[in-house]
């Protein structure tokens, strides 16, 4: 019997890891063929779609791509972006912390009321609310300026604080108190005994907010309008012509390009961001 089990357990993880196998390959076929068409001919791209591999690797679409348009090449497009996602990152982790820490570890009036609005609100898609705050940011005279785009990131993300909250619960609220009797504030107790211990909380923000930000089109489409500002997102779209021919070629190589930031950021802080949505979903 032990050994019919064992040989049953080892076909359903073969079985598991094939389909597994097969899936990923279905998930990243799309984002290799992109990769692959950069280096063929812009002509060449559709026509022959069918082959993954280029009958001659070329980096003219890499060139072309680099050079931009309206005088602004991608450089100017990836710094635009590196100020919009570090800024906007900085801004959402801090300020997500310490909303959540007061969430987690302060008692104040309504707080339950106050934290089911936050879910709320984090449920509502952006499509719903990007009106109301373009009137509003342009009565202010932000549009057509980076400040709608980042200040907003400045006032707590929900998603962030739930993860934050949920991650400070479960450390020990003795530590808390034991920092009271040396003395300490509620300030003192957030700076030097909960940031330390929820670090795979705020590098799990970190990742996200700067993948999301990075990523971000419709933003950027509804608040800027001067090429020179324009983010990568938003300047990949303008490779793309429906009344003319599109460069396909060059926007393939610049997309590209723009994945190298996030493959990196993930290659070098898996470890925590698995850790930190592991141990919220625990502790939470």
């Amino acid at each position: 019997m032990k050994t019919g089990y064992r040989e049953r357990r080892i076909a359903t993880t073969v079985v598991y890891h094939v389909f597994t196998f097969l899936l990923a390959c279905v998930m990243i076929y799309p984002l290799v063929w992109m990769v692959m068409s950069s280096f063929k001919n812009s002509n060449e791209i559709f026509r022959t779609a069918a082959k993954l591999l280029p009958d001659k690797f070329s980096l003219e679409n890499y060139r072309v791509g680099w050079q931009g348009f309206a005088g602004y090449g991608f450089s100017t497009f990836f710094k635009n972006s590196f100020i919009i996602a570090g800024l906007s990152t900085v801004g959402a982790v801090v300020s997500s912390a310490i909303i959540g820490y007061g969430f987690a570890r302060i008692d104040f009036k309504f707080k339950n009321f106050w934290f089911a609005c936050m879910l709320l609100a984090m449920m509502l898609p952006f499509q719903i609310i990007m009106i109301p705050q373009y009137i509003i940011f342009n009565k202010m005279g932000w549009v057509g300026s980076y400040l709608p785009i980042i200040v907003p990131q400045f006032f707590g993300q929900g998603f962030f604080i739930f993860l934050n909250v949920q991650f400070i619960k479960g450390i020990p609220i003795d530590l808390d108190e034991a920092a009271r009797m040396d003395g300490c504030t509620i300030y003192s107790i957030f700076i030097r005994i909960i940031l330390p211990l929820i670090k795979p909380s705020l590098v799990t923000s970190a990742i996200f907010s700067f993948m999301w930000r990075w990523d971000d089109f419709m933003t950027a489409l509804l608040f800027l309008s001067d090429p020179m500002k324009y983010p990568v997102s938003y300047a990949l779209k303008m490779f793309s012509d429906p009344t003319a021919g599109s460069d396909w070629g060059a926007m393939f190589a610049m997309a590209t390009f723009s994945l190298i930031p996030i493959f990196l950021i993930f290659l070098t802080m898996q470890k925590y961001l698995v850790e930190g949505i592991a141990s919220t979903g625990i502790k939470g």
